[in-house]
């Protein structure tokens, strides 16, 4: 197997989401940090493909991969787009917008909400067993007590879990 090359950044969570997957199906990569991100999602739809022959992150029935699309879609234009400006507004904005850091303090609880509106009636988003569309929300995930407010799993107990 050619080794892979993970070109990443240390500060983001998307290179983190990439590792999670390459670590899981074992597949050997050295990592290059630069100081661009590529496409997180597209790059874990090609490893899946690829190298999960045994579907150890995915399903192989029509209904679930599709649930794992529709997941990972969620998670790229839902989940991270919205945990990114609150740490941007929180974080490296140079003026202080309440407004906005408000905002995406809600937008992280909602996100929140959906997950725990699954989660709380099963173990994983898709099917029985723990998969890619599980693995990416993690990396953004461990940043909602900091940015939607250090008690947000009292609200959202099976996310934590």
């Amino acid at each position: 197997m050619l080794l892979i090359t993970l070109y990443s950044h240390p500060f983001g969570p998307n290179p983190w989401k990439v590792a999670l997957i390459l670590e899981e199906l074992n597949i050997p990569y050295t990592t290059k940090f630069v100081d661009f991100s590529e496409e997180s999602g597209a790059i874990i739809e090609y490893l899946i493909e690829k190298y999960d022959v045994k579907n150890r992150l995915s399903h192989n029935t029509f209904p679930e991969i599709c649930q794992a699309k529709q997941w990972l879609n969620f998670q790229a234009s839902g989940q991270g787009p919205y945990y990114g400006q609150a740490s941007y507004f929180s974080r490296i904005h140079p003026e202080k917008i309440q407004s906005a850091i408000d905002r995406y303090a809600n937008e992280i609880r909602r996100v929140t909400g959906v997950l725990e509106s699954v989660l709380k009636t099963r173990d994983w988003l898709v099917g029985d067993k723990c998969t890619c569309a599980d693995l990416c929300f993690i990396a953004w995930q461990r940043w909602a007590p900091r940015y939607g407010g250090e008690d947000i799993y009292k609200d959202y107990p099976h996310v934590e879990a």
